[in-house]
């Protein structure tokens, strides 16, 4: 960035406590190229900075090379008037000319610029004065009362007032001037054509009255619904910047230039050359505007996927104030407030539950098709559904802070955000417009001087000129990755980041946590061998009663099995802890005795009956535990955290996909290697403190790249020192902040359905980018050589973009691995 005169920049530092930090601060800004003064307020926390260059990145990294901070601020404004990925690259080359301005990414397909700056250091004013400079038009920030009924508190949500810019505004336009064209340019089409089939038709509109009539329609055309082309085309070229616009200018005008000078002054013209090229000028802007509109349309369908998730939060909730029940806005509710939800309603926000019991549809949000059984206590998801029970809650988030706002914010984010692979378009799509218009240049001037006459080179240049339109170039990554992650979302998978879509592609390795991940997490009775003359309705009840007065998570698990069970748990009394054996208790005057294999060989009982069965589960990576009931012994009892029902068939799901697996666990090799084992996990990292996943993730790496997968919470490390961060949640506390991919419905399958997402998404990428880029190669050649109308280089050209954008609508379609239809 260069700027002539001196600039100023003031940038925040935080983290300063004294002089000696701002000394140091000023220092640091003070040897960054181009700076000629600095200073730093502690007071204030401020750095002001003169220069001649000033780089805020390079003053940022400064700052935080001395160990403070700089906080940037993120911005987003739509942006009306793109309409191909040059346009796109000059919006994003002006916002970051501004001083301040640290980086702008310009999305074709969401119409969208993400601006980070200084705070304070660029208005929003001076954004959007950047972009009607380049020749596009900022669309204003909305109201903050709009969309209400989508978004608890709208005011306070940047996200509550757009599912994109306004798309429908455009496509209601472009449709309007579409069919405005082709009803003009209809006519003069037909006539032209019939004329070429119809000898008499053709000497009976040769004469000057319908080329009166052609030079009417056609002007109609160009000048009215054509008009959007020269309106930003021109002042485009004349700054340097050519783009679609200014090709689609060139081209229908110097069509009907022509023909205007052979109508209106036809002596001008020799006799033998006064052809009229009125109907291509008016058919190549109804064709290029019929492209966009279709283009628009399937625009509109790829965002679909934040609209649905929108729609999702219901417009009223019933909410109990002031002793009586009154339906609200749901704009309107608070935390705390309690609200009542009949069946078959959906959830107006996150709450908890506080009376009543009901099975949960949360499959808009995890993905999961089964509905969650929800009782007092359990937490739900704003825009899930209901089942048959009526349901009291509370309150528990509202707006922008709910889980739904949260994922429809991820998916605009990833939507909005810049893939590696799209840099290849941006690179050549920046010097192809005018490398283009030197190719039209050099056929005008070849046909002129080779050719037979000057019809002949106009037709062959017009026809360069449109059909070098590079607007499918600029689609073909964002669309694609729009529809991608919208369709994500909808399988419970969120792309954190729209470059995890391609960064996931190239994974070779996935290593994944154990507890919590690969198994549920908490520990669970799996096995009860009563011995001879107990049985388990007698004897669990007993137990899960001696166990009440143990913390252990073991006991817990005991006592949860009894419950599970129907059966009804007793008090004991005399309850006695014995360290590493087991515990004691009187339950319904019965001594219980509950521990491992050395507290029974204490007691004076043989467990050799059980020898058999403790080490077939010891070889499980189960806990063996024995009963005694009054000196006797009663039952064995194994207790493991369980396999997640879906660990199998995504291990199976993924080894099918080529990729190598590995598991990382704190527990012991023999507990670890009995839960991979039959997995099919081949890699074992067994034994790792929680500090030491982030090095068993390094030495996992190998030759390829990896994706690590965690619960999210106590692997936030690991997860961040991946190549890819897999984060799996289970829908409401979801660790959003921790993985670059999250899978709402905690369930490994959905590992599987992310990669094979990535890999069909990065796969579409590149054959919209191969169609975009083929079909320029090879008709640019074509229209050179004079061989192509520019009628028919029109169609093509808005049928390339229509192509692209259909070609990504077919992810929607994308099933999950073993969900093929």
């Amino acid at each position: 960035m260069t700027v002539a005169e001196t600039t100023r920049l003031t940038l925040p530092v935080e983290g300063m406590t004294c002089a000696g930090c701002a000394g140091r601060v000023e220092r640091a800004l003070a040897a960054v190229p181009g700076v000629t003064s600095a200073s730093v307020n502690l007071a204030t926390r401020r750095a002001t900075v003169e220069g001649d260059e000033l780089d805020p990145a390079a003053l940022r990294a400064a700052v935080e090379k001395t160990g403070y901070s700089s906080p940037e601020e993120t911005i987003e404004i739509g942006v009306e008037g793109m309409t191909c990925a040059s346009c796109a690259g000059r919006v994003e080359r002006a916002l970051a000319a501004l001083p301040g301005v640290t980086s702008a990414s310009v999305n074709l397909a969401t119409r969208r610029a993400t601006i980070r700056h200084i705070p304070d250091a660029v208005s929003r004013a001076d954004l959007e004065a950047a972009i009607r400079k380049a020749g596009y038009q900022p669309v204003p920030e909305a109201p903050a009362h709009q969309d209400h009924h989508h978004h608890g508190d709208g005011a306070g949500d940047p996200h509550a007032h757009h599912a994109g810019p306004p798309q429908a505004g455009e496509e209601a336009g472009l449709r309007r001037d579409t069919l405005i064209a082709l009803a003009l340019a209809a006519p003069l089409f037909i006539i032209e054509m019939g004329g070429h089939l119809v000898p008499a038709l053709h000497h009976a509109v040769d004469g000057q009255i319908w080329r009166w009539v052609q030079f009417a329609l056609a002007t109609i055309v160009l000048f009215g619904p054509g008009w959007r082309f020269h309106r930003i085309g021109w002042p485009a070229l004349l700054r340097g910047g050519p783009e679609m616009n200014s090709l689609v200018a060139l081209g229908t005008l110097a069509a009907w230039g022509y023909s205007a000078v052979v109508t209106l002054f036809p002596s001008v013209v020799p006799e033998g050359q006064r052809h009229v090229y009125f109907e291509a000028s008016a058919v190549i802007v109804a064709l290029v505007l019929l492209g966009r509109w279709l283009e628009a349309r399937s625009r509109g369908r790829a965002s679909a996927a934040i609209r649905r998730l929108l729609d999702l939060q219901p417009p009223t909730a019933r909410v109990e104030r002031d002793g009586r029940e009154m339906e609200i806005p749901a704009a309107e509710l608070r935390v705390g407030d309690v609200m009542s939800l009949r069946p078959g309603e959906r959830v107006p926000t996150d709450a908890v539950v506080l009376e009543g019991e009901s099975h949960i549809d949360e499959s808009m949000v995890t993905g999961e098709s089964l509905p969650v059984r929800r009782r007092p206590g359990d937490a739900v998801v704003g825009g899930t559904v209901n089942g048959k029970g009526a349901l009291r809650l509370r309150a528990t988030a509202v707006g922008s802070a709910t889980v739904l706002a949260r994922i429809t914010k991820l998916v605009e984010e990833a939507q909005g955000g810049k893939l590696p692979i799209q840099a290849l378009a941006d690179r050549v799509t920046r010097w192809f417009v005018p490398a283009v218009i030197a190719v039209a240049a050099l056929t005008f001037l070849g046909w002129l001087a080779l050719g037979p006459d000057l019809p002949h080179a106009l037709v062959a240049t017009v026809a360069v000129l449109i059909i070098a339109c590079p607007c499918a170039m600029g689609l073909a990554t964002p669309v694609a990755v729009m529809v991608g992650t919208g369709r994500g979302a909808e399988l419970g998978v969120l792309f954190r980041r729209g470059a995890a879509l391609q960064a996931l592609r190239e994974v070779k390795t996935v290593a994944m946590d154990k507890t919590g991940t690969l198994t549920e997490g908490q520990p669970a009775l799996t096995d009860f061998i009563p011995a001879p003359g107990f049985d388990e309705a007698g004897l669990l009840p007993l137990i899960a009663a001696a166990e009440s007065g143990s913390e252990h998570p073991l006991a817990e698990a005991i006592r949860a099995a009894a419950i599970q069970r129907g059966l009804p748990v007793p008090a004991a009394s005399g309850f006695e802890a014995i360290p590493g054996m087991g515990l004691r208790a009187m339950v319904d005057g019965r001594r219980m005795e509950v521990g491992a294999d050395r507290f029974m060989a204490s007691l004076g009982l043989d467990v050799t009956p059980f020898a058999e069965d403790a080490a077939r589960l010891g070889g499980q990576g189960r806990t063996p535990l024995y009963a005694a009931v009054d000196g006797r012994l009663a039952a064995l009892l194994a207790v493991a955290d369980p396999v997640r029902p879906g660990s199998a068939p995504a291990m199976e799901a993924l080894r099918g996909m080529g990729l190598h697996l590995a598991m990382v666990s704190g527990d012991s090799r023999r507990t670890a290697e009995a839960i991979a084992r039959p997995l099919g996990i081949e890699a074992v990292e067994a034994e790792v403190l929680p500090e030491g996943k982030v090095d068993a993730v390094r030495r996992l790496r190998g030759q390829g790249s990896l994706a690590f997968v965690g619960d999210g919470i106590n692997d936030a490390p690991a997860l961040a020192a991946a190549d890819v961060g897999i984060a799996i949640g289970t829908g409401t506390d979801v660790a959003i902040e921790s993985g670059d991919v999250v899978l709402m419905s905690g369930d490994p399958r959905g590992i599987p359905t992310a990669i094979a997402l990535s890999r069909a998404t990065i796969r579409n990428i590149w054959q919209n980018l191969f169609w975009a880029f083929a079909y320029n190669v090879v008709l640019i050649p074509v229209a050179v050589a004079g061989l192509l109308s520019p009628v028919l280089a029109a169609a093509a050209m808005g049928l390339s973009s229509v192509f692209v954008v259909g070609n990504a609508l077919r992810l929607r379609g994308f099933q999950a691995p073993g969900q093929q239809a």
